[in-house]
């Protein structure tokens, strides 16, 4: 069983808070081979929505990136499954694509062999493989954070590429989950 670092924030972590997410994440031990680290998070928020008030962030190190999973709900054991399951299908995507990448390295096998023979191996799930299919150019002009926001919200983006003109440097704004928003800048 892998171990995992789980921590709280406004919320006392009980024994069984600490066991119930042992249990859940358990599921994800056939993946162990290439779960570097683990970091579980649970946090209660005073917010007006009830189904939002119990969040449950969930980091796993990979070889060559990072799994991550944040899932709300009313009941936090709920968010807790919630956030197993999108990181066993994130996983198993994650297996997917090292076990092709792995099968592509291999010497390609002979005309004539079943399709099926040369997928032996991989996960049934049908892969997704994400490609770049348009390109977009753009002048980067100085403008402060706030009228980047501006500017974002005037196109209707949830994200927005600018010139800080206070740092100099290149900088993105984003609407947040929450509503409110996000800067981002290189350091």
């Amino acid at each position: 069983m892998h171990i995992y670092k789980l921590s709280g924030r406004n919320v006392d972590v009980t024994d069984a808070m600490r066991d119930y997410v042992e249990e859940k994440l358990s599921r994800l031990d056939r993946f162990s081979d290439q779960i570097t680290d683990a970091r579980v998070t649970l946090t209660v928020r005073d917010v007006r929505d009830a189904g939002r008030r119990n969040r449950v962030e969930v980091q796993l190190n990979v070889p060559h990136g990072i799994i991550r999973a944040e899932e709300h709900h009313a009941d936090m054991y709920a968010a807790i499954d919630r956030a197993g399951d999108v990181l066993e299908r994130q996983l198993r995507k994650f297996k997917t694509k090292y076990m092709r990448h792995r099968q592509d390295a291999l010497p390609q096998p002979e005309p004539g062999l079943a399709e099926a023979d040369v997928n032996a191996g991989v996960d049934d799930v049908a892969e997704f493989r994400p490609e770049i299919v348009r390109t977009k150019r753009f002048d980067v002009r100085p403008m402060s954070p706030e009228d980047a926001v501006t500017q974002m919200e005037a196109l209707g983006h949830d994200f927005y590429v600018f010139k800080n003109m206070d740092s100099g440097g290149c900088g993105v704004v984003y609407r947040r989950r929450d509503g409110h928003y996000g800067l981002i800048e290189p350091s």
